[in-house]
């Protein structure tokens, strides 16, 4: 493990440094083809030198990524590098942010940088190398001038994001079925459900035990997921390496408390977060007794644990069911003895015709064979992976990107036997994900990299990831290809490549969220703290590094920042949960991601010197229950992208003064209960595409009547309360029609309409008043019937996502206009009172099979 982990740092060491090196060298290309140029004319030439310079390092780096074991001083150096891009980062970005205001002076920066340069290229035998790879970065950049471009290692972007292959994600549902359940006489559920009488009415203990990669969190969360009925006390929770016992105690308990005994249990009792083990063992018992409860306890690493957690769950006679998972045959049998009723189940590796089965699924379409040529190479492979699900996942996600040729398959085959042969008592799935993870291209490797900040078996929304990728400036713009279409892409890859599992479907049946597999999360997280691409504080196991500096902080698990961490240069700060402590935001100056995730100890007074961030690029205040407003000071944050506050039982205040933040993109208010009103002037934020949580009725005529002036708006979604409605409500729908129609004419691509007791009228009206073509490609409409609007309907010639809701059926009116529709893919429909009638939806089935594309038509049975 020590030697795996060892070159696993050596790998990390170049991508972090390269990663860290790659938005200066963008940023340097940038200033001398910005607007601005002729204001540095007099340091041109050492802002191209520099520039060439950092490039040659560059170059450097890539080339040692290509080596297997580089030695000591190439390490050290590596790390040198990495710290030296991030202060000269920093640099840049003050003195670009004092540029804008006129009040910088060239000379003084580009000092500051060549000494950190030149003090770092004097402490490595590489100077002489930099120079010749400057020569010839200098001679490329001649020859390309015009359409000068960062450095040659920059991903090229195609016009068309690549999407998730349909096999990538089947292959995840089948690992799981292959690993051990099929439907519902699979063997596991057979031993939840052993027994007959009073003995299957007992709280039975299944363990699952196997190595790592093998599937067993797959099995459980799959049988969990197939139990859902029946059990009306249900958790699922990681335990992993040295854990927190009383965060997972907690945790048990807010899962388990079912919905209307919440108020008495947990917010009625305040000790709960300051109990000490004995009282919350005291308390889940006398809640779970008599009470019929379903529970994974996922990843247990010893006995002493298990003993620590196990008194809390009373041995009923309601027919419980705890399921644990570990890779020790002595937790297995211990999480078994009686009086538990236990049972192991030992996960088996597949079978070479199952293994050869996954494999070929992820490679090959149903229609197609192996090729004759890649057989015996395909056996070979698979002999390496041992049976183990994830490897086999992971190998084929490697290959999928490569020629299907023996010789590359025949390389990725070599380059694990050389890992193994040199060391024998290495893991097989850790050194096919070290493969893994050096076949990726660096911003592949660097967007992995960035999954480490998120606690373990966290799901993470596919748009909120794209977002703070952008905002950390791993993705960028580039070609005509905007940033976010971009990072879709990375997401898209890191699915394909199997590094990272669907986590969630839409409505669309299309992936927002994904997972980090166990194994690779400890991958990712070892090399993310080893290389200070991530600090992580709270988290078991893993302790910062006293002295050094903070670039990328993530805090977890109710703790306080320990003594000794230097925080004057993070640029990420990501709180998750509890009683987190609140750093204090002054002092954190280079800021560019603030996100607060379940923080109930933030409050308003947390943020009120947020106006100081003067870097950041993404504030995210996810369910922070006690923010009542954002301050005005958010106004000063220009570089601010996205902003998405999300709350509960509040009226949350948006300033107006956030107008003023011309470059904001992303605007997300979603609140429970209450809403957020926002200022009329968000129209002069000319740069807003998305805007999501809009109340239209709470907010006056004049900024309804100012939306349609975003023409840069890609997604809206607004919501129609008809008991929300005043004096003003027929104003209202007229002008929210116009600045639909406006917004549909230019950019606007997706509109969502939640509507409550409301009647269809608006959309009526919209076909009426403006029977033009409209150019949106997804609809999605929630609430009330609106069957009836097939005039409407057919003017949407570009659209190809529509959800709605209708009562009995859909008439065949609206069956037609469907049909006509020329590029729809996705159809989602929920019928309120009819959902079962296979008569009600014959015409639309009918309907969609004759269509052209054959949209996937999915009915919702309930919201």
């Amino acid at each position: 493990m020590e030697s795996w982990l060892a070159r696993s740092m050596e790998g990390a060491a170049v991508s972090a440094a390269a990663g860290a090196l790659q938005p200066v060298v963008e940023k340097l290309a940038a200033l001398l083809l910005g607007e601005d140029y002729k204001r540095f004319e007099r340091t041109r030439g050492e802002i191209e030198s520099l520039t060439h310079e950092l490039n040659a390092i560059m170059a450097f780096l890539i080339e040692r990524s290509k080596v297997e074991d580089p030695d000591g001083q190439d390490r050290l150096w590596m790390k040198d590098v990495r710290e030296l891009s991030y202060d000269i980062e920093d640099s840049l970005d003050e003195f670009l942010l004092h540029a804008a205001a006129k009040s910088a002076e060239p000379d003084g920066f580009m000092e500051k940088v060549r000494s950190l340069v030149e003090r770092t290229k004097s402490r490595h035998r590489i100077a002489r190398e930099v120079e010749d790879l400057k020569k010839e970065a200098i001679e490329v950049a001649e020859t390309n001038q015009s359409s000068y471009r960062a450095a040659d290692h920059q991903p090229v972007v195609s016009a068309t994001n690549a999407s998730i292959d349909p096999r990538a994600l089947a292959v995840f549902e089948d690992a799981t079925k292959l690993a051990g359940v099929d439907g519902p006489n699979g063997e596991l559920i057979r031993l939840l459900e052993t027994g007959h009488g009073s003995v299957q009415q007992q709280t039975r203990v299944v363990s699952i035990v196997g190595p790592g990669g093998i599937g067993k969190t797959a099995l459980a969360h799959q049988v969990y997921q197939e139990r859902n009925g029946g059990f009306l006390h249900r958790a699922f929770l990681s335990v992993s390496r040295n854990p927190d016992i009383k965060g997972i105690m907690r945790s048990i308990l807010y899962q388990m408390v079912s919905p209307k005994d919440y108020e008495a249990v947990i917010k009625g009792d305040h000790v709960i977060r300051v109990a000490g083990e004995d009282q919350l063992i005291t308390k889940i018992r006398e809640y779970l007794t008599d009470k019929r409860y379903f529970i994974v306890l996922d990843d247990i690493w010893d006995v002493k644990t298990w003993n620590a957690i196990k008194d809390i769950f009373p041995m009923t006679s309601c027919g419980s069911k705890v399921i644990t998972t570990t890779r020790i045959n002595d937790v297995a049998q211990e999480c078994c003895r009686s009086p538990t009723n236990g049972h192991i189940y030992n996960i088996r590796p597949l079978s070479m015709e199952h293994s050869t089965q996954l494999f070929y699924r992820r490679l090959f379409s149903p229609e197609e064979k192996c090729p004759s040529h890649l057989v015996e190479i395909s056996s070979q492979i698979l002999e390496i992976c041992a049976g183990l699900p994830l490897a086999i996942m992971a190998i084929s996600g490697s290959l999928s990107s490569k020629e299907k040729t023996t010789e590359q398959w025949n390389q990725v085959k070599n380059s694990i036997g050389r890992r193994l042969e040199r060391n024998s008592s290495v893991e097989v799935m850790s050194e096919i994900l070290l493969l893994s993870y050096f076949d990726l291209p660096l911003h592949l490797k660097i967007c992995l990299l960035y999954l480490s900040i998120f606690p373990k078996d966290y799901t993470i929304g596919k748009e909120d990831l794209i977002r703070r990728w952008i905002a950390e400036g791993f993705i960028h713009e580039r070609n005509g290809i905007a940033a976010y279409d971009s990072g879709e892409r990375c997401f898209n890859d890191l699915i394909n490549r199997s590094l990272i599992q669907p986590g969630g479907k839409d409505k669309f049946d299309e992936v927002n969220s994904c997972r980090v597999q166990d194994t690779i999360f400890y991958f990712i997280v070892s090399m993310a703290a080893e290389e200070n691409f991530v600090t992580l504080i709270g988290v078991p196991g893993v302790n910062p590094i006293a002295g050094s500096k903070v670039r990328r902080l993530s805090m977890q698990n109710d703790v306080q920042i320990p003594s000794g961490l230097v925080l004057s240069s993070v640029r990420s700060l990501n709180v998750f949960g509890g009683d987190v402590e609140i750093p204090f935001l002054p002092e954190l100056r280079p800021l560019r991601v603030l996100a607060f995730e379940d923080c109930g100890q933030l409050e308003d007074d947390h943020l009120s010197d947020v106006g100081n961030l003067l870097h950041l690029r993404y504030l995210r205040l996810n369910h922070a229950h006690a923010v009542t407003k954002l301050p005005e000071e958010t106004a000063e944050l220009l570089h601010l992208r996205t902003l998405e506050v999300h709350v509960h039982n509040k009226i949350m205040e948006i300033p107006a003064a956030i107008c003023q933040v011309e470059r904001l993109e992303c605007l997300v208010t979603l609140v429970t209960d209450d809403y957020t009103i926002l200022p009329d002037e968000i129209a002069d934020m000319k740069a807003l595409r998305v805007l999501e949580g809009v109340n239209v009725y709470i907010h006056s005529a004049g900024f309804i009547k100012r939306l349609g002036e975003l023409t840069n708006l890609r997604k809206l979604g607004m919501l129609f309360v008809n008991s929300d409605a005043d004096e003003e409500w027929e104003e209202k729908y007229g002008e929210i029609v116009s600045s639909i129609y406006k917004l549909t004419q230019a950019n606007l691509d997706s509109l969502h309409i939640h509507t409550v007791n409301e009647p269809p009228e608006l959309l009526d009206n919209l076909s009426k008043e403006h029977p033009e073509p409209l150019g949106l490609r997804e609809l999605v409409i929630e609430g009330d019937d609106v069957s009836g609007l097939a005039a409407w309907w057919g003017l949407l010639v570009n659209l190809q996502k529509l959800l709605f809701c209708a009562y009995e059926r859909v008439s065949e009116e609206d069956v037609e206009t469907l049909r006509s529709l020329p590029d729809l893919k996705y159809l989602c429909i929920h019928l309120w009172d009819a959902p079962d009638d296979p008569e009600v939806k014959a015409p639309l089935e009918r309907a969609m099979k004759a269509h052209p594309n054959r949209p996937k038509l999915v009915w919702i049975d309930e919201y």
